[in-house]
């Protein structure tokens, strides 16, 4: 979807109509969640602080949030996606992956069902969608981006490696600024430059993401649409009003943090056994530390334990903090899903955890 809550607010409020709104805090501690496209112009962006997005463009005006609207304008748009397939994968409430290999009806044409799909979704909503369409899940991705708003592009399989060559390393989904910045460093500049390198070589500077790299910018993508995912975490965080100094200060934040999460945990009945700790600090710099541990995860007394020996690995003892977060991961949800995908058709499993 276009500027999805932005837009949603245009919509139901015309006098934002063709003026520059942010859907968020405008506040010293705001942030854009979203930004309509008069708002872009002028260099507003998701994420960025609301002060920051005043600065940019003075007349500004912020909007605050109606997840609740939000929520069901994407529900509307998901029933319109299962009239034509049941392999809907949804990524945020304004975003999804579809292989209409198969289609429910129509005629098996993605190009044609992505057309027919938004201007669907413009007649049931009157917000616009934009498309993109290609033999596997990236090159998707990366073809919604490239004809926005109200756009659809097509990548075809003979079309990816002059395309993927072509593209700025920043262009590439999956490659953030900072990795970006690195792969610039050592003369990676554009998808030709990481072509050259070997599987080896991304693999001993990046890690395990270097395999993704060697893959994609080779039009490599074998991942299934999923129409049913597993959550991989449950987390919590909390941005100050004024920034922390004081450790004990970060600790009575801490306790607030992990008692609301052990509250998601048990609604959703999930536990882990991995903790990540994340801290923001006042020149927006985030880090996180993380701890597995060999038993499930749930109690914020436990949480609490091992969250303060994270922020001792953390810079928190020396400068300014305007964000702590928790979350736990390794669920026991996901230890069980992928145990039932390694049994065969007819096998029974037991767990213990």
């Amino acid at each position: 979807m276009d500027a999805f809550f932005a837009s949603v607010e245009q919509r139901d409020n015309p006098e934002l109509r063709g003026k520059p709104i942010a859907v968020g805090g405008g506040g010293p501690r705001g942030v854009v969640a979203a930004a309509s496209y008069e708002a872009r112009q002028y260099g507003v962006r998701s994420a960025m602080a609301g002060s920051k997005a005043r600065q940019l463009c003075p007349h500004l005006i912020f909007v605050r949030h109606n997840f609740d609207r939000y929520k069901e304008v994407s529900r509307q748009i998901r029933e319109i996606f299962h009239e034509y397939t049941d392999l809907v994968e949804p990524l945020s409430l304004d975003e999804a992956y579809l292989d209409v290999t198969f289609p429910k009806m129509g005629p098996p044409s993605a190009t044609i069902i992505a057309q027919t799909l938004r201007r669907r979704i413009f007649e049931t909503t009157q917000l616009t969608a934009s498309a993109g369409v290609s033999y596997c899940k990236f090159l998707a991705k990366m073809a919604s981006d490239l004809n926005k708003p109200n756009g659809m592009a097509l990548i075809l399989p003979h079309e990816a490696e002059d395309f993927l060559e072509k593209l700025s390393i920043e262009k590439f989904h999956g490659i953030g600024k900072a990795t970006a910045a690195k792969m610039r460093k050592i003369g990676i500049h554009n998808g030709y430059d990481l072509k050259q390198r070997s599987l080896i070589e991304l693999a001993r500077r990046f890690g395990k993401t270097g395999r993704f790299y060697y893959n994609i910018v080779r039009g490599i993508d074998e991942r299934r649409v999923q129409s049913h995912s597993v959550r991989k975490s449950i987390s919590v965080e909390n941005t100050f009003l004024t920034d922390l100094d004081q450790t004990e200060d970060m600790m009575e934040q801490l306790v607030e943090i992990a008692q609301d999460l052990q509250r998601r945990i048990e609604r959703a009945d999930n536990p882990g056994r991995t903790l990540t700790l994340k801290v923001k600090y006042a020149d927006f710099q985030s880090v996180t530390r993380s701890k597995t541990v060999d038993h499930d995860i749930s109690a914020a007394d436990e949480m609490l334990v091992l969250a303060r020996l994270l922020l001792a690995d953390t810079e928190a003892l020396t400068k300014k903090v305007r964000l702590l977060g928790l979350g736990v991961s390794n669920l026991r949800r996901e230890h069980e899903q992928q145990l039932r995908e390694m049994l065969l058709p007819g096998q029974q499993m037991e767990f213990d955890f």
